[in-house]
């Protein structure tokens, strides 16, 4: 089955409601005029019921089939926010607030998501409940563990649950998913050596913060190359050096160390928190001082189930002819903590030629709009299809 040809009438209109969100980004779990808009489009396609405030900002619609034979639940989530990023695009539609660009294209999953809710209220062509999911502060807020807490899933009785991210690089409208792991785990590090800062040129009277931290940086990547299996994927970035003092004669007192830590299992994870606290208190020892590591958790690893997995791969062949398997992404995805709750599946949708995402030439391609439209809609009506 191609793309639906509804989706093809309503790609103008579809459009429009994207680039109006395009060109008033929201960060985080400010999300009010994206979160009232997208209420107010529900109300006015018939959803039997929508609520707005889960998970701080996050909007649920729910939209019943003609039957419910089977008191199916399904639930499709998409993304609202933007980034902290100045826009560069030039567009006619660009970014009216400074210092903040939808540079990841939820602009276009949300836009998405309410074609296929535009879609499913019209033909109620299903046997079971839709659950449309519209989620604030997947860039670093945790909104989606946020909407979870709020007890999204057990409120409505989702059983599984489904969702979309464009990706730049593969042709318009084509998909590519993987089982398992797909999205990695994303936590952070903030460490801090102490010694006792003194005159550059009397080092012997000192103990050498920015040789503890130096020797850090290179040490921190044996975490990879040294205590994880080669076939199994662990990054460890150092991304900030800061000292006390910026003189150029001043051996500092303190320097702090910031990274990233991303990991695709939970023993991978730990094990590099362990291997990090482990090697910076030793390398401050060594040289006289102390470290103090914190260290944050972050987003889970997000983990596709198979058997859904294997079904939203079946239905993107429906409608676009192909599936790929697809790489595994370091990157992270809160929507990892509602496939913590239910399984799932999150599939990618190409995005064509275009810059890559959260880059201030960023721009979601309206084109790939019917193909992940269908594929939403076709997720409800081949998982639930109507007597």
């Amino acid at each position: 089955m191609p793309i639906k040809n509804r989706f093809a009438e309503l790609q103008g209109e579809i459009t429009e409601w994207r680039r109006d969100i395009h060109e008033n980004p929201e960060i985080l779990f400010d999300t009010h005029r994206t979160s009232a808009l997208v209420a107010e489009k529900l109300k006015e396609f018939g959803c039997d019921e929508v609520v707005t405030g889960i998970g701080r900002t996050g909007v649920v619609g729910v939209i019943k089939g003609k039957a419910d034979t089977g008191s199916k639940v399904i639930g499709l989530r998409a993304d609202m926010d933007a980034l902290p990023i100045h826009e560069a695009t030039g567009l006619d539609y660009a970014s009216k607030t400074d210092g903040a660009m939808h540079a990841c294209g939820h602009d276009g999953h949300t836009a998405m998501l309410l074609g296929a809710a535009k879609y499913l209220s019209e033909t109620r062509n299903f046997d079971g409940t839709v659950v449309v999911i519209f989620q604030p502060a997947e860039e670093g807020g945790g909104g989606g563990r946020e909407m979870c807490e709020d007890g999204m899933m057990d409120r409505w009785g989702i059983q599984e649950i489904y969702g979309m991210h464009n990706w730049p690089g593969r042709p318009v409208g084509s998909f590519a998913i993987r089982p398992g792991a797909f999205f990695a785990a994303t936590d952070q590090f903030d460490i801090t050596f102490e010694g006792k800062g003194g005159h550059a040129a009397k080092p012997h009277e000192t103990i050498d913060t920015t040789v503890m931290a130096a020797q850090a940086v290179l040490a921190l990547q044996t975490v990879a190359s040294r205590n994880a299996d080669p076939v199994d994927q662990v990054v460890v970035s150092v991304t900030s050096f800061e000292t006390s003092s910026t003189a150029f004669n001043v051996i500092p007192q303190t320097v702090q160390i910031k990274g990233t830590v991303r990991t695709m299992s939970t023993q991978m994870r730990e094990m590099a928190e362990k291997r990090i606290k482990e090697i910076c208190s030793g390398i401050a020892a060594t040289f006289g001082g102390t470290s103090d590591v914190t260290y944050y958790l972050g987003y889970p690893v997000m983990v596709n189930s198979d058997e859904q997995t294997d079904f939203a791969a079946d239905v993107a062949r429906s409608v676009a002819g192909n599936c790929d398997e697809a790489p595994l992404i370091m990157g992270g995805e809160d929507f990892a903590f509602m496939l913590e709750e239910r399984p799932g599946a999150y599939i990618l949708v190409g995005n064509g030629d275009t810059a890559a995402v959260h880059h201030p030439e960023y721009n979601f391609n309206d084109e790939a709009i019917p193909a992940g439209c269908s594929w939403w809609a076709e997720i409800v009506e081949q998982r639930m299809p109507a007597a």
